[in-house]
């Protein structure tokens, strides 16, 4: 059975999504369309590409997550390195390396940019904070001029996993009849993480033309939404100064996005995923955690799957 599966964002702990994704193949379903938001996009790209659970859960063990936190030596000075870089580049670490790494896992399936997909197979969330809108790739990237089909899909899982301050913010030029009559330090936006704005898009797969709901009866394809929930009181952050306390402030900001009211209707076809106290930004995970929450994935679609019924 195909379902359509929208993946929430949460940072290092959407490897717990992966665990999900396996549960759901195992479940016997497959995925037609699939979405999401910051860490949820790059699970997205992922299945869009063709990897399947298991092998996602081999990317995740060969994978060092704290490589991702990478800058120049010279802003790793004490207090001054990391203010300097956060007023320059406008974020602790560039992003780059986690850019890279996703770019490279899609070239083994043949995969670089939005024209390597089937259309409309992947939708990935960014919030453009220049204009304060959200954009959803690649199509959204037309109201800048820029190809949808031509653009990279690593570039738009970065962007979408861009926490502010944390990761640089990638920039957009605008082309075309979207640049005329702009100044040059106008035609340039600033892309952040797509949690920012909706880190649970569910709205993307909800309505289909003629008002029929993509999870009703009167439509084919079912959607699924993937989530992440605090099984345990997550662990304090330690605020010693401007920069840990924005690093604390985003990854509350990123983890309590969306708790406090989700429909009835949202919650029973949604895959709930208990984090277990990881935070947003904790790349620093040890493998142990970083099995558990796999495996913390795996048991809520189990449980979810074997009762589930599309509506």
């Amino acid at each position: 059975m195909e379902i359509n599966a929208v993946f929430e964002g949460g940072g290092v702990r959407g490897i717990g999504l992966a665990g999900a994704v396996e549960a759901t193949e195992k479940a016997g379903r497959t995925f037609k369309r699939v979405a999401g938001a910051s860490s949820g996009s790059i699970v997205a790209a992922l299945l869009a590409a063709g990897y399947n659970g298991k092998e996602m859960s081999r990317i995740i063990q060969d994978t060092a997550f704290s490589s991702f936190l990478t800058r120049s030596p010279i802003y790793n000075t004490a207090y001054i390195g990391p203010a300097l870089r956060v007023m320059i580049k406008k974020g602790l670490y560039s992003g780059e390396a986690l850019e890279a790494w996703i770019r490279d896992i899609l070239l083994q399936k043949g995969i670089v940019t939005f024209r390597d997909l089937p259309q409309g197979k992947l939708s990935i969330v960014a919030s453009d904070i220049t204009n304060g809108r959200i954009v959803v790739l690649p199509q959204g990237l037309e109201q800048y001029g820029i190809s949808p089909e031509r653009f990279e899909v690593a570039k738009a899982v970065r962007m979408s996993c861009s926490i502010p301050y944390f990761f640089d913010p990638v920039r957009l030029r605008l082309r075309g009849e979207s640049a005329r009559g702009k100044s040059f330090t106008e035609q340039f936006v600033y892309m952040v993480d797509g949690g920012l704005l909706s880190n649970f898009p569910l709205w993307l797969f909800e309505e289909k033309p003629g008002g029929l709901k993509s999870h009703g009866s009167l439509y084919a394809v079912p959607t699924v939404g993937y989530r992440l929930v605090g099984a345990t009181e997550p662990q304090p952050h330690r605020i010693q100064g401007p920069f840990s306390m924005l690093q604390a402030m985003f990854s509350t900001m990123l983890s309590a996005h969306d708790e406090r009211y989700i429909e009835q209707e949202k919650i029973v076809r949604t895959v709930k995923v208990p984090a277990l106290g990881i935070s947003t930004t904790q790349f620093e995970i040890t493998p142990a955690q970083s099995d558990d929450l796999f495996a913390s994935g795996m048991k809520a679609g189990t449980d979810f799957f074997r009762d589930w019924r599309p509506r």
